[in-house]
């Protein structure tokens, strides 16, 4: 059975943007930070995203593809990823989206499907609402946090959404030299 994990970038204070919905902090290239999302991508073989997060994600890869020389090297390999990676857009209020590598998907119950499919992880790339979602419903095998050093008060909460107290356990924690520690935990 593949595993959903959702890995998202987080501050010390367990915001996900900032109070402006600023996401800089999180984009700083790091070649540790970097090592470790490749590692992951050689087993992740779809992405999940919510509806709101998904425009701003799609502009951001789309840019690095069409435009590599504003961004750093290891934007331009994940933009290249991202491009020929299958994208699955929960929402049950968007119709259509235009990059050929996504596709609106309205139940729930086709993720649960996925998860029953062959293939390889599948990652949650944002945002809180659709990980909070798929925790509440049991969906999430894994939680990735790569946790920067940094405070964002007033941010945006990553588990502002989960209903139910739930017991993690850890499988690894791993410091890197930027000062962010990367958790994974089972859930």
């Amino acid at each position: 059975m593949r595993k959903i994990i959702a890995a998202i970038q987080m501050s010390v204070d367990g915001a996900i943007e900032g109070r402006q919905g600023e996401l800089d902090w999180a984009m700083a290239e790091d070649d540790d930070t970097w090592g470790e999302l490749s590692a992951m991508l050689e087993h992740t073989d779809a992405f999940l995203l919510g509806r709101i997060m998904y425009p701003a994600y799609e502009k951001y890869w789309r840019d690095a593809l069409a435009n590599p020389e504003r961004f750093t090297k290891s934007e331009v390999a994940y933009a290249r990823f991202a491009d020929r990676t299958p994208h699955f857009v929960v929402s049950r209020t968007l119709r259509s989206v235009d990059w050929k590598a996504a596709r609106v998907i309205a139940d729930v119950e086709e993720i649960r499907k996925m998860k029953h499919e062959a293939g390889k992880d599948i990652q949650i790339v944002g945002g809180a609402k659709l990980i909070s979602s798929l925790f509440n419903l049991g969906l999430v095998d894994e939680l990735r946090l790569t946790v920067n050093p940094l405070l964002l008060p007033g941010g945006k909460a990553l588990f502002g959404g989960v209903t139910d107290r739930r017991a993690l356990k850890l499988r690894s924690a791993k410091a890197l030299r930027s000062g962010k520690v990367v958790l994974t935990y089972d859930t």
